[in-house]
């Protein structure tokens, strides 16, 4: 049965960050009620605090599974699959989750759904666009030198918008229970042509800088990255950037019906905001 106004609310773990508010705000304006999982919602959910899982999922339809800070993480997909047994020990059976490209843990958490007696959806995706824009690429555009240890290596940088309408149609049609979509953008760049898009985009002169692994994790340490965050970028820099999602899905076609966005509509549209203006 599809999920109509009038509903019981649907969970939204991680719902203020990057495709957990996109998907909060779709839901919303179809009139369908919502509930926020995050640290600073009522009531609480916290994913190193089992014991506030129970009280996110009672009374909940279905529920969209984020993790934090990511499913690359080690014991990760242990986590989610706990999660998963309690969601369906309390009736939900309704579960899509956020997955990532060439993360093995990953792939992990995606089969313990899929095992399970769900009716999941699994949204695979390939890196944000909007990490460029709300994550820790921010500050260094609008410095004008991002400097990352990947030089040649492309990834198909997909639009958080395709994620959030991918997740909004599989939490209200049944037709998406049981499908696995790998999300893309329609284009392979490396970080250098991202980067000069933006400049182009910005009208401002950006520079992009290769540096070394080690390079890279002094410059997070310099900033102060707490050293669990700094690990994961690290490793998905250096392991999973390595040329292993060098290709382009059909998952928003297949999802949706439609092409997914382009780099240059994201880098055009975010330029307008002023987001990447350097500060006086």
């Amino acid at each position: 049965m599809n999920i109509s106004t009038g509903q019981k609310p649907i969970l939204i773990v991680g719902g203020t960050g990057k495709t957990g508010r996109r998907v909060a705000e779709r839901l919303t304006a179809q009139g369908l009620p919502v509930r926020i999982g995050s640290r600073n919602a009522s009531p609480a959910f916290d994913w190193e605090q089992p014991e506030t899982w129970s009280a996110s999922l009672e009374g909940v339809c279905a529920a969209y599974i984020t993790y934090y800070p990511d499913l690359a993480v080690a014991g990760a997909a242990e986590t989610v699959g706990d999660f998963i047994k309690l969601a369906l020990r309390k009736d939900v059976r309704r579960l899509v989750l956020l997955s990532g490209r060439g993360e093995p843990e990953a792939q992990h958490a995606e089969k313990l759904l899929q095992q399970s007696s769900a009716d999941w959806t699994i949204v695979r995706a390939s890196w944000f666009m909007q990490n460029f824009s709300e994550s820790m690429m921010l500050e260094p555009i609008i410095a004008g030198t991002l400097a990352l240890p990947a030089d040649s290596v492309r990834e198909p940088f997909i639009h958080a918008d395709d994620i959030a309408d991918v997740v909004a149609a599989a939490l209200t049609d049944d037709r998406h229970i049981g499908q696995l979509y790998e999300v893309t953008g329609p284009r392979l760049l490396t970080f250098a042509e991202v980067t000069a898009e933006i400049a182009k985009a910005t009208g401002r002169s950006i520079d992009y800088l290769t540096i070394t692994p080690a390079e890279f994790m002094e410059g997070l340490a310099a900033e102060n990255v707490p050293d669990d965050i700094a690990g994961l970028v690290n490793e998905l820099f250096t392991v999973v950037l390595d040329g292993r999602n060098e290709y382009i899905s059909n998952g928003v076609r297949e999802a949706l019906g439609r092409a997914p966005r382009d780099f240059s509509i994201f880098a055009s549209e975010t330029a307008a905001t002023g987001i990447w203006e350097q500060r006086q």
